[in-house]
């Protein structure tokens, strides 16, 4: 096994995590994350299972972890990426764009998949896991039902209901029925639709 230099124990412990979860990103894309085993993992972040296990005790930490990272990752793109004092409808565009982006570059499967796999538990703490991406929908809806450029009687259940669509293009993007681009221009337009937007060119 190559070793890691690192001046602290802790650094060693931190390079060690990056790995198995660059590992993890590398994997789900190349064969999803439902059938990434621990095994695999471990081999191909160039480790042994003892010490995959010492990090994480079985494979629902290890997703929690990875949700956890790419979690961060789509709050930190979504921040980079839009633009200068952005309208309600630009906003969810470039969240509905990041999104899609997310779910080709770390496949993983539907909710109804991950919580047999993982058991109601473990996906309740997944689900806590993403909660920022959906306070972060929630507050673009918000925004725009003040501004008037959006109506909906619910809030919350809108933003429940567009996940669901977004998450309806996972197949498809996988496959390679639809395009990002193509995806993107179909979701956002049926979402604006949906919340009475008036649609401006993508």
């Amino acid at each position: 096994m190559p070793r890691i230099s690192a001046a602290t124990v802790g650094e060693h412990r931190a390079q060690t995590r990056e790995r198995i979860l660059r590992a993890v990103s590398k994997l789900s894309r190349d064969q999803g994350i439902d059938a990434v085993s621990m095994t695999d993992v471990a081999g191909e972040a160039r480790i042994t299972r003892t010490v995959l296990y010492n990090y994480f005790p079985d494979k629902a930490a290890l997703l929690l972890a990875f949700t956890e990272r790419v979690t961060h990752y789509f709050i930190e793109s979504y921040e980079r990426e839009l633009p200068d004092r952005a309208t309600p409808a630009e906003r969810l565009r470039v969240f509905v764009r990041l999104q899609l982006d997310g779910l080709l570059a770390h496949p993983h499967p539907g909710p109804a998949d991950l919580s047999a796999a993982l058991g109601p538990d473990a996906y309740q703490r997944l689900a806590d896991h993403v909660e920022p991406m959906q306070r972060i929908l929630t507050g673009i809806i918000d925004s725009g039902v003040a501004s008037g450029d959006f109506r909906t009687p619910d809030v919350a259940a809108t933003a429940r209901m567009i996940l669901a669509v977004i998450g309806a293009e996972r197949v498809p993007l996988l496959s390679g029925t639809v395009t990002p681009q193509g995806a993107e221009k179909v979701v956002s337009g049926f979402v604006l639709r949906g919340l009475g937007a008036h649609e401006a060119p993508a």
